[in-house]
C-alpha cells in the first residue's frame, strides 16, 4: 500500500510530516519514501517528470534535515542513514523547479553559524589556499586518471549537441576559450590554474601560443611538467608552482578555467586586480566560471553546503551580476559570455558513469565505501543542479581598456 498523506499515521519519524508536506509540493515528477518500518509514502506533482525513490534506514534522517539543512541530509547519506536505487534520478528530481525542496530546509541558525565559522577558518590565505587545493587535487593523479577523459581535464566540456565524445568536447571548450581571447600564434598567454596541463598543451600545439601556467598543486604540477615535456612543448610552455597573487608578468591574453571558484569571496577583488595588472592594454581575458542565479546568491552565501565542506574547502561561487560588478570595479570591460550549463550536466554524468565502472580500481588506491558515497553524491548533485538551472557555467570575456 502506498500512502499519499500522513493523516491518521502514528509512530512517524520526527519531522517526517513537515518534510513530506514539502515533497507533496513538487510541481512534477514523483518521489517515493520508504520508512524504516516499511511504510511507503508518495509525493507526486501534477505534471510528468523524474521518478525517484528514497529508502530511510535511520529514523532521525528527517530531524537532521530540519536541524542541519541540506548539509545534514547530505552527511546522512554518506553515513548510510538513507539510500536510493538511483541517486542521479533523485538529484534530477529535487533540482527540477522544486523550490520548496531546494530552499525549504535552511537548517537552524546555530548549526549554520558553526559551519560558517569552520568555513571561514579555511579562508584562502596563501598558506591555506595550498592546503585547500591539496585537499582535493592531491588525492593522486592515478585517482583522477581512472575516471577523467584522456585529456585529463577536470572542468566542463562544451558539447555541440550531437554525439560528440567527451575528449572532443573538451577540445572544443579550449578552442572556444582561445577564440574569445582573440589571440594569435606566438602570443603569450597566462593560464591561472593550469590543472594537469590540458589547455596549455592544446594552446601550444594546436594554436601556436606561448603559455605560462600557474598551479599550487604539487601533484598537478609534476604531472603537467611531464606531459609538456613528453609532447615536446617545453620551449613554448612554462609551468610555475606559484600562487596567482604572486604573478607579475604582462600577457597578450589570460585564460582561467574553473579556478575562480576556489579563490574565495574575500579574494575576488584581488583576483580581478591581478587579471587587470597582468593583461596588456587592449587585450582579453576569458574566464570559465561556475555561477549561481542572482536570486539565489544572497541565501547561498549565508551558509555552507556539502560541496564547500567536503569537496572544495574555501570555495565560493559568484553570480553573473557579482562578476559584472567585480569586472567594473577592477577597471575592466565586460566583453561577452557564452553559457553552457547542460554541457556541464552531461560532463558530470559521464564522469559519474566512469567513476563507478572503475570503482574496483579506485578502491585499490585505498578509498573506502564512504568516500564512494561522498563522491557519487557530489557528482550527481552537480549534474542535477546544472540540468535544473540552479547553477550554470560560462566563459566570461573581459578586456583591459587600451
Amino acid at each position: 500500500m502506498i500512502l499519499t498523506g500522513t493523516e491518521g499515521q502514528s509512530d512517524l519519524p520526527r519531522y517526517f510530516p513537515q518534510v513530506f508536506d514539502a515533497v507533496r509540493s513538487i510541481p512534477r515528477g514523483r518521489l517515493d519514501i520508504t520508512l524504516p518500518d516499511g511504510r511507503v509514502f508518495r509525493g507526486e506533482g501534477a505534471a510528468p517528470g523524474y521518478v525517484a525513490a528514497v529508502e530511510v534506514h535511520h529514523p532521525d534522517a528527517f530531524a537532521r534535515l530540519i536541524r542541519e539543512g541540506d548539509l545534514g541530509f547530505s552527511e546522512a547519506y554518506m553515513e548510510g542513514w538513507w539510500s536510493t536505487p538511483d541517486l542521479m534520478a533523485f538529484m534530477d528530481l529535487i533540482h527540477d523547479d522544486a523550490d520548496q525542496l531546494f530552499d525549504g530546509f535552511p537548517g537552524q541558525g546555530l548549526v549554520r553559524a558553526y559551519e560558517k565559522l569552520r568555513f571561514w577558518l579555511h579562508s584562502n590565505t596563501r598558506r591555506q589556499a595550498r592546503r585547500n587545493i591539496s585537499y582535493h587535487y592531491d588525492l593522486g593523479n592515478e585517482f583522477y586518471r581512472l575516471w577523467l577523459d584522456e585529456t585529463m581535464t577536470y572542468s566542463s566540456a562544451l558539447f555541440d549537441g550531437g554525439q560528440q565524445s567527451l575528449e572532443a568536447a573538451q577540445r572544443r571548450k579550449y578552442e572556444s576559450l582561445i577564440d574569445a581571447m582573440a589571440v594569435r600564434p606566438d602570443d603569450h598567454v597566462l593560464e591561472i590554474g593550469c590543472g594537469w596541463g590540458g589547455f596549455a598543451e592544446y594552446a601550444a600545439r594546436e594554436r601556436g601560443l606561448r603559455v605560462t601556467g600557474l598551479t599550487i598543486s604539487r601533484e598537478q604540477f609534476d604531472y603537467a611538467q611531464r606531459r609538456i615535456a613528453k609532447a615536446g612543448l617545453s620551449e613554448r610552455v612554462t609551468l610555475k608552482l606559484q600562487d596567482y597573487r604572486d604573478e607579475r608578468g604582462r600577457y597578450d591574453g589570460i585564460a582561467s578555467i574553473e579556478m575562480f571558484e576556489a579563490v574565495g569571496e574575500r579574494y575576488w577583488p584581488v583576483f580581478f586586480d591581478r587579471v587587470r595588472d597582468c593583461l596588456a592594454p587592449g587585450r582579453n581575458a576569458t574566464l570559465q566560471i561556475i555561477t549561481l542565479p542572482d536570486h539565489r546568491f544572497a541565501q547561498y552565501r549565508k551558509g555552507v553546503d556539502f560541496i564547500q565542506k567536503y569537496i572544495f574547502p574555501g570555495g565560493m561561487l559568484p553570480s553573473p551580476s557579482v562578476l559584472r560588478a567585480l569586472t567594473e570595479t577592477a577597471g575592466l570591460r565586460f566583453a561577452g559570455s557564452v553559457t553552457f550549463g547542460e554541457s556541464y550536466s552531461r560532463t558530470l554524468r559521464q564522469w559519474h558513469e566512469t567513476f563507478n565502472a572503475r570503482w574496483d580500481e579506485v578502491t585499490r588506491l585505498g578509498f573506502d565505501d564512504r568516500f564512494r558515497r561522498m563522491w557519487n553524491f557530489y557528482l550527481c548533485a552537480c549534474a542535477g543542479t546544472f540540468r535544473g538551472g540552479n547553477c550554470d557555467v560560462a566563459q566570461f570575456t573581459v578586456t583591459r581598456p587600451a
